[in-house]
């Protein structure tokens, strides 16, 4: 650990997300964050270590540890765009069983147990990574709590039902019609999935290393319902690997057998659910003007 504290500077991965979106009130919360994150630390009793490089679009990480005893930790600040309340709802959940384990929570920031970032589940081989990933997700599918907030996959699918139909009419989406049209008869399946308390954005990069445990969750979305929508994710994760190599349509099918199968999971709902947000990512990719992203993800909702 480094002797003097670091200085905190917003990553520019995160800075350019928030001036593309063009939102005055996110742009006023990047400006003041370097302070508001200072205050965070000192009202913890937390020296800076450093800030997650390059970090993603959601929020920030910076790894600190606490001045009296320098137990390491990790602080976690979400954009007003972003929802830390669901998050923290969800970790207070599970408790440290399965997931990161929160610490406390004040000011739309999250102090968390501290996880090593650089190890996600990825960089194991997929097989392991597989195997990994399916137990731990076994681990989370807990009923919620009696009068939770959590929002239902029944209002998330909605969403990505809007979302996806006002992008269908984007340059480049025209061809790939009757793809998005079956992928929007998933949103059927969130009526009657059950009521299980899913992560919600689980993948690879979602997993990290930890000290108390191999592998643990992180970054929850979470959701109420089906469990199959858990996987989706998982079904797309390495898209690129798989597209490289030979026969991808033959091993996307298996992965989505292995996958439903370890979990004990229908494979034509896991199919369902992987094929709208294989949708989903390409037309977000089409709007974001990536239309190499978009071409792979629609190929690869072809080949499911």
């Amino acid at each position: 650990m480094s002797a003097q504290p670091a200085q905190f500077t917003v990553p520019e991965r995160l800075a350019e997300s928030v001036r593309a979106g063009g939102d005055p009130g996110e742009a006023e919360w990047s400006a003041a964050l370097p302070a508001r994150f200072a205050a965070r630390l000192a009202d913890w009793g937390l020296v800076l270590e450093r800030v997650a490089e390059p970090g993603g679009r959601s929020g920030v990480v910076g790894y600190a540890y606490h001045a009296e005893d320098r137990t390491p930790v990790a602080v976690k600040a979400v954009r007003p765009g972003a929802d830390p309340v669901g998050e923290a709802a969800a970790l207070r959940v599970w408790a440290g069983r399965g997931a990161v384990l929160l610490l406390a929570e004040a000011d739309r920031t999250l102090l968390l147990e501290r996880l090593h970032g650089e190890i996600p589940l990825r960089s194991l081989a997929e097989a392991k990574a597989t195997l990994e990933a399916t137990s731990l997700l076994r681990r989370l599918w807990v009923e919620p709590p009696a009068g939770h907030a959590f929002p239902t996959l029944v209002e998330r699918a909605g969403q990505l039902e809007r979302r996806i139909a006002e992008r269908r009419a984007l340059p480049g989406a025209a061809d790939a019609g009757p793809l998005v049209d079956e992928a929007l008869e998933a949103v059927a399946l969130a009526a009657d999935g059950g009521g299980w308390l899913l992560h919600g954005d689980f993948h690879h990069g979602r997993v990290l290393a930890a000290d108390r445990a191999p592998w643990l969750a992180v970054g929850p979305r979470p959701v109420v319902g089906d469990r199959a929508y858990d996987l989706a994710r998982l079904v797309l994760d390495r898209a690129e690997t798989l597209a490289a190599a030979p026969g991808p349509r033959g091993a996307v099918r298996r992965r989505l057998a292995q996958l439903s199968e370890a979990v004990e999971l229908p494979v034509d709902r896991v199919r369902a659910w992987a094929l709208l947000r294989a949708v989903d990512i390409a037309l977000a990719a089409l709007a974001g003007g990536d239309a190499a992203g978009a071409e792979l993800h629609l190929e690869f909702a072809a080949w499911l």
